[in-house]
Parts: C-alpha cells; structure tokens; sequence
C-alpha cells in the first residue's frame, strides 16, 4: 500500500500566520504538524509516500523531510496548484499510485490512541477491495462530514457539515482505498463550492456496499488544529500526554526505529542531527533504551511495539 500526504490548501483560517508558513509546518508543541500525520502512514506500515504541497512550500517540506531515506523510507513531492477539493489528491497522484491501494491522510491530522498502531496496520493488511474509511465522535459534528450506520456497524449515509446530524461519529482526514480510487476521482463532479469531494470518493464506494468505516471507540482523541484556538488547544494536549508519560507523540525517527524501517546505528545519527534540543535529547536516550534492551542488535532495528 502506498501512502499520500496532502498538505495543499492556504490555511485561511490560520491568517496572517500562514501568509508566510504552510499550516502543516506550524509546531505542535514540540514538532511540526504534519509529524503526526506522516505517524500515522508509519505505523499502517507504508514506506512509500507521496506529500502534495503548494509550489512556494515544497521547497520547505524537502528541507524538513528530505527523500525520507534518513527514516527507512521513500518520500516524493507533488504540487498542487490550487486548493480544489481532497480528491484532487488522487488525480495529482494518479502516478504514483499506479494501480496499487493507496492511504490518504490530511496534513493536519493528529491522532492518539491505546492500540491505534494495531488498527491501522489491520486495516491496511485486510483491504483487498473497497474503502475504510476512519470516524471518530465529536462534540459538534456539524462542522464535519457525519457517517451513520446500522447496529451492526454498517455504514448507511455519509453527510457532509448536515444541519441536522444523525450521529456524531465525524469521518477524519485519514482514508483506505483500493485501485480503483484514481477511476473514481475523475468520475466525480465538483460540489456546488467547486471542489472534488472526498466525500464524494466515499459515496461511491457506500452505494455498491464496499465501504468500511472503522470506528475509533472512547479513548482515541482526534485533534483538529484548523484555527488558532484548536492549535494551541492541540498543543497544550500533546504537552500534557508527552510530560506525563515521558514519551513522544508523532516522533517519526522513535516509529521509523520500532517499525524496523532503520538500525540503532542510523537512529543514533538521527538524535546527534537534533543535539542541541529536547526532541535530540529524547532520541539519544531511546538509543540508549534499546542498546541496553538488546545490544546484540545493534545493527538490527527493534520489533514494532
């Protein structure tokens, strides 16, 4: 499975701070934004990626990622003119998926959960036809698009932003599909605001019963960092978790290293890159952790947690 990355759009909502930086790059506390989302494909597994930018911001997410290889895995850029719906990322990326099943995350994705590691990599494993999509349960969902389903789970409508939701379980920034995802985005029409919606892309799939949403139960928490109050708010969150549990959320060289994508060798080189801070810090001591958890294996990387 390959993986897309889109973090395209103005950041509007985020102005004047996103005049001079794309949003995905803003701090989350300790690391940029789109740290959590590129977690996210590290954990399903997927060591092929795809991030969609803007032009004047591409040159600052090859800066910050590079090819990938410095984390075991394969990173390629592509533009996305202009902002014209998230399916849009499929048509962008119709090459690089290239008749394989692919993952879509949104830039500004951040999720936190026990056990979320085991359900993405599940979920990807089992997808041979059809589409997942993710829902997790909001306060306000009519700001989100709304998924309901029978009580066995099956999805039976999906709603984008409803007045009158039917329930509150909101379809977040993360999708499955299978090859057939490319096909589908150019049959679609753009909506009444011009956009080629995901959802859509997800309509499709649900009228021929080969929709799958996985629900992300109580204690998952779905962070929407798309103003200024949901950024710090995310922040403060990811503060809190990290200083209370001694360990990071979305620290991609900690994950790259635990999915066996690079060596303790490779992950010291990691953590000398960022000395001078905590987050190098906090690499130093991991290697150290897992040098003593299995020195035999220096030059193996560990097991995935």
């Amino acid at each position: 499975m390959k993986g897309i990355l889109l973090s395209g759009g103005t950041g509007t909502r985020l102005y004047p701070v996103t005049l001079a930086v794309s949003k995905q790059l803003l701090p989350v506390f300790d690391k940029p934004m789109i740290y959590y989302s590129l977690s996210l494909l590290l954990f399903a597994g997927i060591r092929d990626i795809l991030v969609i930018t803007t032009e004047a911001d591409q040159a600052a997410y090859r800066a910050l990622l590079g090819d990938g290889s410095d984390i075991g895995v394969s990173i390629r850029y592509a533009i996305q003119a202009e902002p014209q719906g998230i399916a849009q990322a499929f048509l962008i990326g119709s090459d690089f998926i290239a008749g394989d099943r692919c993952a879509l995350v949104l830039g500004d994705n951040i999720l936190y959960g026990s056990g979320l590691q085991r359900v993405l990599q599940e979920k990807a494993a089992g997808l041979s036809r059809g589409a997942v999509a993710f829902s997790c349960a909001v306060a306000d969902p009519e700001r989100f698009a709304i998924v309901t389903a029978d009580k066995k789970g099956k999805p039976l409508r999906i709603e984008e932003k409803p007045k009158r939701p039917r329930s509150n379980q909101a379809v977040i920034g993360l999708y499955y599909y299978d090859e057939r995802v490319v096909d589908v985005a150019r049959r679609i029409k753009p909506s009444d605001r011009g956009e080629l919606e995901i959802t859509a892309v997800n309509q499709w799939y649900l009228e021929r019963g080969e929709l799958e949403v996985a629900q992300l139960g109580r204690g998952y928490a779905w962070l929407d960092a798309g103003t200024h109050e949901a950024l710090v708010q995310a922040g403060e969150f990811v503060k809190i978790v990290e200083q209370r549990q001694g360990l990071k959320l979305g620290c991609i060289e900690e994950i790259a290293y635990r999915m066996g994508f690079i060596d303790l060798a490779q992950l010291r080189i990691l953590a000398c890159k960022y000395a001078n801070s905590s987050y190098g810090g906090y690499l130093s001591k991991l290697a150290l952790e897992f040098e003593a958890e299995s020195p035999a294996g220096i030059s193996a990387g560990a097991t995935a947690a």
